[in-house]
């Protein structure tokens, strides 16, 4: 038997959205009714289940974003039933209520079922609250990370079909866009190559969105890697702050346009506060992916100070991490040579007193000595010896060193690939339609020395 309890009686607060539902099962009605009259006021949609296959049957029914299932049901438990709406419907958060000594059956719905949180009988009513609250702020997030892919993606398309009616900055970076997928679809690059493009095409759609020049969070990313090595982290240490640096401002997708593209000295402490807050977002982004929850640490304590001063938990010192203290130092430098901080670009040297005048303060003593040591060495900085060519003396085999961009900073082909007959009449083509001239810098290999 089932039972829908609505919201309505909350009818004369403003609905800004749909209440979240909740589907309860547990074959006891005293439990039933002790969780609706928690829930209730909270103003969720609740609908209720004495059986799993009940469930089941309801959740064909309705859109349901949250599950709290008991373990202890005749038929079908808990973990089954929790399992078998993992399968069908993964997306639905998934809480299990269990007894004491009922450990083992827990694990077996933690494996099974894949269950975000589970609370023991008899529950803490706030523990309660704030576990669900907590479940279904996650689960938006994530849908709202989804939507706004989704918005990017149509955007895109609407760009590409009606780019002769948008305005001429949007024409050239829709042109911008397509000429960077037609390299990446004649790109010859191993898996290892590829993979770092994606994330350099996501950086460079997060650039255009958030208004930074072009290239930033690449030069970023360099510069995290070079200060990385010199405290010699491993290999995948360095490769995750690599990344991290490239999408250290992924979460600046979901500011307002106003705040996303002001200074940082013209922000009022309110807008200081939610700006600095996107760090958050960027990690609940990248959350789902396993592979990145270290790079999503990174991003999420960048703007802690060394002082504890900083966000979002105010840890100091040796307590923030690492890549994220390096990051700080790499991504202010940048927004300092950039103006993103100031309202005028500030030069080299006017940039590195900035980072220097903070050190011990916002930034790690150790870090910043780093840093400076790598900014004085010059032209060390680079790898390998490279040299300036025009398209016209392109040719086939040769390797670039370094990323070829736009003017305005869109990524076309990434550094270290190899040039192919298809990239060189691409690359003509491109510069004879803008009527520019593009910076083409290509390794020098022994022999050419």
């Amino acid at each position: 038997m089932s039972n829908i309890v609505t919201a309505s009686e909350q009818s004369h607060v403003e609905k800004a959205a749909p209440p979240s539902v909740i589907l309860l099962v547990d074959d006891e009605a005293s439990i039933l009714s002790s969780l609706k009259r928690v829930l209730r006021p909270k103003g969720y949609t609740l609908i209720t289940a004495e059986s799993g296959a009940e469930g089941l049957r309801l959740l064909e029914e309705h859109a349901v974003d949250l599950i709290i299932s008991d373990m202890r049901m005749p038929e079908m438990t808990g973990a089954q039933f929790l399992g078998k709406a993992k399968e069908r419907y993964p997306e639905i958060t998934r809480i299990l209520l269990t007894g004491y000594s009922e450990i083992t059956s827990t694990v077996s719905a933690i494996n099974e079922g894949g269950i975000y949180h589970y609370l023991q009988k008899p529950w803490d009513e706030q523990d309660l609250l704030l576990t669900i609250q907590r479940a279904l702020e996650q689960q938006h997030l994530k849908r709202e990370a989804a939507r706004l892919n989704e918005v990017v993606r149509k955007q895109n398309e609407e760009l590409l079909t009606f780019n002769a009616r948008l305005e001429k900055q949007v024409q050239a970076r829709t042109e911008e866009i397509r000429q960077t997928v037609m390299f990446l679809e004649n790109s010859q690059a191993e898996i290892k190559l590829n993979f770092l493009t994606m994330l350099k095409v996501f950086s460079n759609m997060i650039e255009l969105r958030s208004g930074m020049l072009g290239g930033q969070s690449d030069r970023v990313s360099a510069l995290c890697r070079r200060i990385g090595k010199k405290f010699k982290l491993t290999d995948a240490e360095i490769q995750d702050l690599a990344i991290a640096g490239l999408l250290h401002a992924i979460g600046k997708i979901g500011l307002p346009d106003d705040l996303i593209r002001k200074p940082q000295e013209k922000m009022s402490g309110e807008e200081s506060r939610a700006f600095m807050a996107h760090p958050v977002k960027g990690h609940m982004v990248l959350t789902p992916v396993a592979a990145f929850n270290h790079v999503g640490d990174l991003i999420l304590y960048q703007y802690e100070r060394y002082d504890g001063r900083g966000m979002p938990d105010g840890i100091a010192g040796d307590s923030i991490p690492l890549g994220s203290r390096i990051l700080a130092v790499a991504r202010d430098f940048e927004a300092l040579r950039s103006g993103a901080i100031a309202t005028l670009p500030l030069p080299l040297d006017k940039s590195i007193q900035v980072i220097k005048s903070q050190s011990g303060h916002r930034y790690d003593p150790i870090v910043v000595e780093n840093f400076v040591e790598l900014v004085n060495d010059g032209d060390s900085l680079l790898a390998e010896r490279s040299r300036d060519i025009k398209s016209r003396d392109l040719e086939v085999g040769m390797q670039l060193a370094e990323d070829l961009r736009t003017q305005e900073g869109v990524l076309l082909i990434v550094r270290d690939s190899l040039i192919t007959e298809s990239n060189i009449h691409q690359i003509r083509k491109f510069e004879q339609l803008e009527d520019t001239a593009l910076q083409i810098s290509v390794k020098v290999l022994e022999k050419d020395a």
